[in-house]
């Protein structure tokens, strides 16, 4: 499948009086892509997701949808949109099929168009058993599927999903990411979420904010990379001196978590943590130190998202071809 860019935002600012939400925000969202947004609360993901989604104006900067900017041509561009609120939009006392059919009129979907329209979203989002039922009968996660399937009704190429799990119990929270995953073949999807596992399992990008900057930007390659760390886990059945381990070159710190058991860091330069490490073996085997374990720390993508979101410096977290 071509990539296709669906959204282009450049140099986008917002103010609140004299707060400063969105700072001189910029990115792109591709066909194919499932892009997690994240940002802890007040960072101006919020905001991000309401001028994105043409509820609110930016104060500078270009939005283009699909090819179409969302300043100049704003009922065109939102054609290329479907989104879902954190709170689904539904008339729980309608049934299915009436709360379809009355979305895709909003829509302005063609009178001849319209049952098909109807039927395609049904089917996709697994409703097509439940379309005579009333809304307020159906399971909090099938309740979703409904705003999912009001959010697709027009066949919009980028669609905008705010907390699309929260409150669902686990088999529930599969089937919707499942759904996620089978919807991002064929369009771009923004997940604003505050549930890590939940990029892991749909995401193929993701972004973080903080401050209403873009303080990380990377494809999940680029995570796994960001989860790897200079740490390493030493356990042995025969403890050497810490001084014996602290003199080997390469290795710039190390601290004693029992008898036992070490974690060091190695060198940044990778030529020198591969020499690190082959002294350590040599040695452990020359003075018989029993070595049993050794283990690379991997940071969690929670562990990433807090150093970018509360530490001052960002540096250290974010990969050359990932930071602002």
């Amino acid at each position: 499948m071509s990539k296709t860019t669906l959204i282009k935002a450049t140099g986008i600012n917002r103010f609140f009086s004299a707060t400063h939400a969105v700072k001189d925000l910029a990115f792109e969202l591709n066909t194919g892509d499932i892009l997690g947004f994240l940002g802890p609360n007040g960072a101006g993901k919020s905001t991000t997701m309401q001028i994105i989604s043409g509820t609110l104006a930016p104060d500078s900067g270009q939005i283009e949808i699909n090819g179409i900017d969302l300043i100049e041509q704003p009922t065109l561009a939102k054609q290329q949109l479907g989104y879902l609120p954190e709170l689904p939009p539904l008339y729980k006392e309608l049934t299915v099929n009436e709360y379809l059919l009355y979305a895709a009129k909003l829509r302005a979907i063609k009178k001849d168009k319209l049952q098909a329209a109807i039927n395609n979203a049904r089917q996709r989002c697994g409703l097509s058993e439940v379309g005579n039922k009333l809304i307020s009968s159906l399971s909090k996660g099938y309740q979703q599927r409904v705003g999912i399937a009001q959010a697709i009704i027009h066949n919009p190429a980028v669609i905008i999903l705010d907390e699309p799990t929260v409150g669902l119990d686990p088999i529930q929270i599969q089937e919707i990411r499942q759904l996620i995953t089978e919807l991002g073949q064929h369009h771009g999807i923004i997940i604003s979420t505050h549930i890590l596992p939940e990029v892991h399992a749909v995401c193929n990008r993701v972004q973080i904010i903080r401050q209403g900057r873009l303080v990380y930007h990377s494809d999940m390659d680029g995570i796994s990379n960001a989860m790897q760390s200079n740490f390493v886990e030493l356990s042995f059945k025969s403890a050497p001196d810490p001084s014996l381990l602290q003199n080997i070159a390469g290795i710039s710190q190390l601290d004693k978590i029992t008898p036992h058991d070490f974690c060091i860091e190695l060198s940044q330069d990778q030529a020198e943590s591969a020499q690190a490490i082959n002294t350590l073996l040599s040695r452990s085997l020359e003075h018989n130190w029993q070595l049993n374990k050794m283990l690379p720390r991997v940071r969690s993508l929670e562990q990433i998202f807090i150093d970018l979101t509360v530490s001052d410096s960002t540096a250290p977290s974010v990969p050359e071809d990932a930071a602002e």
